[in-house]
């Protein structure tokens, strides 16, 4: 019995024994494979719904009304769940980067800017909080800092429409243009 288990074991490929990737690993896998950024499009759609499964309805349902408040234009419904959300979940980061996305339409820069610090520390892979961070960054003049924030999400999102061109440009301002 015990040689048959070890002759099973030799026998099946490796890759069996392996866990299967996640789904968001495979998605970023695809990301990075992309050609072009309308092929990209499609699946940094795919990674974001994945972003901003909760695991739990009762925070489900709390962000599709945050949504829905704000785009009935209920801006002060929509922060009061939002804030909900943060406090209820506070490790869920797409409350955060909703609630940032909200704070920075609002003007309020500085309580935006650590929303989407705190998203980015909840998921390391959120590419959008990335470049929108990078552009708050920017706006005031911390150039290096965004060249981070932009290079990181590039890095994760290869064709991120039009952010390579950023780079490239921000580059030049930030370390010089080599000779």
């Amino acid at each position: 019995m015990r040689l048959a288990a070890l002759l099973l074991a030799v026998l099946l490929p490796v890759a069996a024994w392996a866990a299967p990737p996640k789904p968001v690993d495979a998605l970023f896998a695809q990301l990075h494979a992309a050609q072009s950024p309308e092929e990209a499009k499609t699946i940094e759609d795919q990674i974001v719904a994945l972003f901003q499964q909760s695991g739990s309805p009762s925070i489900d349902l709390l962000m599709v009304r945050a949504t829905a408040a704000q785009a009935a234009g209920d801006k002060d419904t929509a922060r009061q769940i939002l804030e909900a959300v943060t406090t209820l979940a506070p490790k869920y980061a797409e409350g955060w980067h909703s609630l940032g996305l909200l704070q920075s339409d609002a003007g309020e820069d500085e309580n935006a800017m650590a929303s989407l610090q705190k998203t980015i520390a909840l998921n390391p892979r959120q590419f959008q909080a990335m470049e929108q961070l990078g552009e708050m960054l920017e706006e005031y003049g911390d150039k290096p800092a965004a060249l981070k924030m932009f290079r990181a999400a590039l890095a994760l999102d290869p064709q991120y429409e039009g952010l390579a061109r950023h780079v490239s440009a921000l580059t030049r301002d930030v370390e010089g243009q080599g000779i």
